[in-house]
């Protein structure tokens, strides 16, 4: 099937209006882009670390949504026009201007399949694709295999494969886990997959929940072993309650920096003494502000370990 993308040129002050005309007409999904910052708060519910820079002096904006070939788009292009019309009456519009061109039927959740290939994280330890075969296997591998869907967590990215190495060398068989921001569940698969006695994972995605036990499920891990929960731990108190307190040897949490501030505040609570914090998702640039915030919630630094831009720290209760 082919689809017809348009693209409107317009000004970010008017793209409120217009989405809303849009929406009008029974269209949905389109994407803006402009050079508007992000505020504080947005950018902490969409987990941002790093901001692309923009050019505050540029105005403009594009809007851009999809259609099947055989919607009506000629009809539809008629009233979108008219609709900017009645618009530019009372609101500065800019061009108004439609760009209009055609793109295949794509499968935007599995297409980025083709490149997620078997890596070894060390000598090990193993990550494989569920739909992948996996031809070089040594006799002592731990094989652990993974189907993110749409939950972060491939296992990949530099900032999980330091919580893996953390993981391995200081999680002791037998240690109850506990894994903040869960994802696709993999910190909690290795974790089983070393030994640990218990597993709790949160995330705050229910998505990930279903992600998590599903990739449990391949791994041979059942729900006795490995409890899943859906909650932010830093401000659900019900969710705090059900985590437990005082209950876990290890907690691993790879999420981001302006995460792993407050949440450093709250974990202490849930580690038993001498109990190891391992937290990842931290860019260099916010190291300092990530140490200070350990240190002064009763945390003595272990290791700070880093792996291309990205930072973890190894701390004990």
């Amino acid at each position: 099937m082919k689809w017809t993308k348009f693209t409107l040129s317009t000004l970010a002050d008017a793209v409120d209006m217009i989405s809303a005309m849009l929406m009008e007409l029974g269209i949905e999904g389109i994407e803006i882009e402009d050079n508007i910052p992000i505020t504080e708060q947005e950018k902490k519910a969409m987990f941002i670390d790093i901001l692309p820079e923009v050019d505050l002096d540029d105005k403009t904006a594009k809007i851009s949504f999809y259609m099947e070939e055989e919607a009506g788009i000629q009809e539809t292009l008629i009233n979108i026009k008219n609709g900017l019309q009645q618009l530019s009456e009372f609101l500065d519009i800019g061009s108004g201007h439609i760009e209009i061109s055609g793109t295949q039927d794509t499968d935007w959740i599995n297409n980025w399949k083709e490149f997620f290939k078997p890596f070894r994280v060390d000598d090990t330890i193993v990550i494989k694709p569920t739909w992948e075969k996996l031809t070089d296997v040594k006799e002592n591998d731990l094989v652990i295999e993974i189907d993110p869907g749409t939950s972060f967590g491939t296992g990949a990215h530099e900032t999980t494969k330091l919580c893996i190495l953390g993981l391995k060398k200081h999680m002791k068989m037998g240690d109850n886990v506990l894994d903040v921001g869960c994802g696709s569940g993999i910190l909690s698969i290795v974790a089983a997959k070393l030994g640990a006695n218990e597993i709790v994972s949160t995330d705050i995605d229910p998505i990930a929940v279903d992600a998590a036990y599903e990739n449990a499920a391949v791994n041979h891990i059942t729900s006795d072993q490995l409890t899943v929960l859906s909650g932010d731990i830093i401000t659900d108190t019900n969710l705090q309650h059900n985590i437990g307190y005082e209950r876990y040897d290890i907690v691993v949490a790879n999420i981001l920096a302006d995460i792993i501030i407050p949440l450093s505040g709250e974990i202490g609570k849930h580690l038993k003494k001498d109990g190891i914090f391992i937290s990842s998702g931290i860019i260099n640039t916010k190291r300092e502000q990530v140490k200070e915030a350990i240190l002064k919630n009763n945390f003595t630094i272990l290791e700070i370990n880093e792996m291309g831009d990205w930072v973890a720290f190894v701390a004990k209760k």
